[in-house]
């Protein structure tokens, strides 16, 4: 199996998830890049979206050819086994150290010295009693490059994340409105964060990723941000179909697209801005207004905050006028 690193962890496994001893085996699957996704950040008027993301969901990918594997295993072994991809509380990045796999660096994400950051991983649990492999050690040295080029200074020290400051937590996983004070700082970023990853010197040994349902769309390298805010419910399932991206929903997405026209510093980016003050979503809105204000100048936001909050029902969304409005002044 070509397309797979497999390596057996360690003997004992978390009881919710298994009785009795047997084996953990990781696998890890390349997507490295073929270009640095740190170029895209330079073009303002577009959308930055982390390169695991911008092909197919690797979730089903990964998980299909586990059990593939897993059926032949179970076969030649006797015994029964499960295959997680995301999919329980599993410790993975630590297990795939253990495993050999590579190492936690101090972005906490796993490295290794043939993949560079570019892994996906997954894991195979089994009754079998498996061969244990050397654990990988640590090699990030005195190396900070992790840690220097985070945008929202998302690491209180090495291997450790505030996730709270995370672009990635911050644009996929937070359900409400980003906060406003990490909103500059998030640039372009309108689905994940490479910076860290795509920091890290080991790259340079890295090659480019295989599979080919894992490739960049060619849609989703440098999407105009103007096309994406303007997307309803219906567009956006069908632009994104098969898509993680999918995953976060319209709202979510939508939200972090206007957080990037509002640091574009593009006033042809203002009318879309501007008609998403009227999106059914009050999320959207509110990250309407804050977009609208980083690009209008003060006299017309101003009349502009005096014909729409007065007729804002949501709490939140008037809490982003009256914010705007202070700011501004």
């Amino acid at each position: 199996m070509t397309w797979m690193e497999t390596h057996a962890a360690r003997r004992e496994h978390p009881h919710a998830l298994w009785n009795g001893a047997g084996s953990v085996v990781m696998f890890g699957l390349n997507y490295g890049p073929d270009r640095d996704p740190r170029e895209i950040l330079k073009e303002k008027m577009r959308g930055a979206i982390s390169v695991y993301a911008q092909g197919d969901d690797y979730h089903e990918l990964i998980k299909g050819k586990l059990r593939r594997l897993g059926q032949w295993l179970a076969h030649k072994t006797g015994n029964e086994l499960k295959v997680f991809v995301d999919t329980a509380p599993l410790m993975e990045k630590p297990l795939a150290q253990a495993a050999g796999l590579g190492w936690q660096g101090k972005h906490t994400n796993l490295v290794s010295r043939e993949h560079g950051s570019w892994l996906f991983l997954g894991a195979m649990l089994t009754a079998a009693e498996l061969p244990l492999d050397e654990r990988e050690i640590d090699h990030c040295g005195s190396c900070r490059a992790c840690l220097d080029v985070c945008p929202t200074n998302a690491f209180p020290a090495p291997y450790q994340l505030d996730a709270r400051r995370c672009i990635s937590y911050l644009t996929i996983e937070h359900k409400g409105p980003i906060p406003r004070e990490l909103r500059k700082a998030i640039g372009n970023h309108i689905y994940g964060c490479d910076d860290c990853l795509a920091a890290c010197p080991w790259n340079k040994f890295a090659s480019q990723g295989r599979e080919q349902k894992l490739a960049a769309r060619e849609e989703n390298r440098a999407p105009s941000l103007s096309e994406l805010v303007a997307l309803d419910d219906t567009e956006f399932r069908a632009r994104f179909s098969k898509s993680p991206i999918k995953r976060s929903g319209r709202e979510r997405f939508i939200r972090n697209v206007l957080i990037a026209i509002g640091n574009s510093a593009s006033p042809s980016l203002m009318p879309d801005a501007i008609a998403r003050l009227d999106d059914e979503s009050a999320l959207i809105r509110g990250a309407a207004v804050w977009a609208t204000s980083a690009l209008m100048n003060k006299e017309d936001f101003a009349k502009l905050a005096q014909q729409n909050s007065p007729r804002e029902m949501d709490e939140t969304v008037r809490e982003e006028w009256n914010a705007a409005l202070a700011t501004s002044r």
